[in-house]
């Protein structure tokens, strides 16, 4: 794909390549009927060398544990975060019943996708296509959790122990930072960064499910009313 139908973004719902939205409007409606793998489209994330100073940004990243508390300057962005999340619980709620796990997950899920500059309802339309919401899902190549993080992640700008892709904001963490990656080396291409997510550079059908599952998880207010 050339340069001129990159995009820079995904801070919000929508701003994808030309070809990823055409390929997108024509994904079949299996792909929205339940959970999916990964490992129906690619073989995974793939090793590839990274330059020190790469590594280092992206070991940085990983690094800071810090509680996943979302933080608001305003009273309005506070009601819309609540507001997204009831949405986005009772969306939810058949795949996680339990209403605190659904929180804990939603909240960290918002935190991580604000840290690294997403969108959430790629997030979560990526982890509907990858492990169906499991969070001890095991994919037949190795890819653990939530986001399918390869272990080789841990080795390359972890600690190296790749039993912790299955604690829940490690998982998130993970996979939103090497999302983060693919898109800056895309250049903001998600088209061929979903491709690269998953293995399957240049190929249509992993980013036409993940933007399909996309829509599932799109959240708009109603306008609010002028004050009278």
């Amino acid at each position: 794909m050339g340069a001129g139908q990159a995009t820079s973004a995904v801070a919000g719902p929508g701003a994808v390549s030309r070809r990823a939205c055409l390929t997108a409007l024509a994904a079949p409606a299996a792909w929205l009927a339940g959970p999916q793998t990964a490992q129906a489209q690619g073989q995974g994330q793939l090793e590839e060398p990274l330059i020190d100073s790469v590594r280092t940004a992206l070991s940085s990243a990983i690094a800071n544990q810090a509680p996943p508390e979302p933080e608001f300057f305003s009273t309005e962005s506070r009601l819309h975060y609540l507001r997204w999340l009831g949405t986005q619980s009772a969306r939810l709620r058949g795949r996680k019943p339990e209403w605190e796990v659904r929180r804990d997950f939603l909240q960290t899920l918002w935190y991580e996708c604000k840290r690294a500059g997403l969108d959430t309802a790629l997030v979560l339309g990526l982890i509907q296509v990858e492990s169906g919401f499991r969070k001890f899902a095991v994919s037949s190549v190795g890819a653990r959790g939530y986001m399918q993080v390869m272990p080789f992640w841990t080795r390359v700008i972890g600690d190296g122990d790749p039993g912790k892709l299955f604690h829940m904001q490690t998982n998130l963490r993970f996979g939103c930072v090497i999302l983060r990656h693919y898109l800056d080396r895309e250049q903001g291409d998600l088209f061929m960064a979903l491709g690269r997510y998953n293995g399957s550079r240049g190929r249509p059908a992993y980013p036409t499910a993940v933007l399909g599952a996309q829509r599932n998880w799109l959240f708009a207010e109603r306008p609010t009313a002028p004050a009278a």
